[in-house]
C-alpha cells in the first residue's frame, strides 16, 4: 500500500491483494499521491494491530514520509486460499472523494 499511495507502484499492483471495497478506496486515493514526499520514500514508524475474531486483524501505522508522518489504518483478512487481503484502508486527515 506504501508503494501505490507514495507513486512509486500502480493501484493495479494491488488487485489481487485486496477484497471488497479496499480496492475502490485505493483508487480513489492513489492519484493524489498521500504519501509522496520529494527525494525520500515512505517508511513505517510504528504498526499496531488488533484481532477482534479469528482471520481479520484490525490495524494501524504511522508512516514517514519526509518530514510528514500520517496515520493509516487497515483492514486485514484472512481469505479462503489462507492469504491475507486488505478489506479497508483509511489515511488520516484525507477525505475520500465521492461521486463519479
Amino acid at each position: 500500500m506504501l508503494a501505490v499511495l507514495s507513486g512509486h507502484r500502480p493501484v493495479h499492483y494491488m488487485l489481487g491483494l485486496t477484497v471488497g471495497e479496499a480496492y475502490e478506496q485505493l483508487v480513489r486515493l492513489a492519484p493524489g499521491t498521500p504519501l509522496r514526499a520529494r527525494g525520500t520514500r515512505p517508511v513505517v514508524r510504528t504498526c499496531r494491530g488488533f484481532q477482534p475474531c479469528r482471520g481479520v486483524v484490525e490495524a494501524s501505522a504511522s508512516i514517514a514520509a519526509g518530514e510528514q508522518v500520517r496515520a493509516m489504518a487497515f483492514r486485514l483478512e484472512l481469505s479462503p486460499d489462507l492469504r491475507w487481503r486488505c478489506a479497508a484502508v483509511e489515511l488520516g486527515g484525507e477525505r475520500l472523494p465521492t461521486g463519479p
